[in-house]
């Protein structure tokens, strides 16, 4: 257990993934508090759970709190740079949902409300996916911890 969970904490990645995992954790966490909270002019879970209903991803309710806490907590701890690989894959797949439903159908550009803004967060959640955390995070910092038990 301790060797699998050191596989998923370990990164070689240097600093680069910092300069990913800082600007996206921000803008998920603030998508996520739009649909969880009403924050930044968002509608919270109800209004965005009858919005996700009525474009088919039923339940409406349970969706928009799969999304909003996927976005939020996920944002947050890539920021950290807390288990990002899984929360990384999670927000891909949250990418990937909101590109298919949403957006592809607009095209490419946001000014049409097309899947561009979608795709660069899918890229960035699946280089961490990949990289990892790098050298300044909290899986470093833990996965230091376990080498120390063993």
């Amino acid at each position: 257990m301790k060797q699998q969970l050191t596989k998923l904490l370990h990164s070689d990645a240097g600093l680069a993934p910092l300069a990913l995992r800082i600007p996206v954790g921000i803008i998920f966490m603030a998508h996520g508090a739009q649909k969880l909270f009403g924050s930044f002019g968002g509608y919270g879970l109800e209004g965005t759970g009858q919005w996700m209903a009525s474009i088919g991803l039923e339940p409406g309710y349970l969706m928009a709190l799969l999304a909003g806490g996927a976005e939020f907590f996920g944002g947050l701890f890539i920021l950290l740079g807390l288990l990002t690989r899984p929360s990384a894959l999670v927000l891909a797949i949250t990418m990937l949902v909101a590109i298919v439903t949403v957006h592809l159908q607009n095209g490419l550009f946001m000014s049409n409300n097309g899947y561009e803004f979608g795709l660069a967060l899918l890229a960035a959640s699946v280089s961490l996916v990949i990289s990892g955390s790098g050298s300044v995070s909290a899986d470093k910092a833990l996965g230091n911890k376990l080498m120390e038990v063993q």
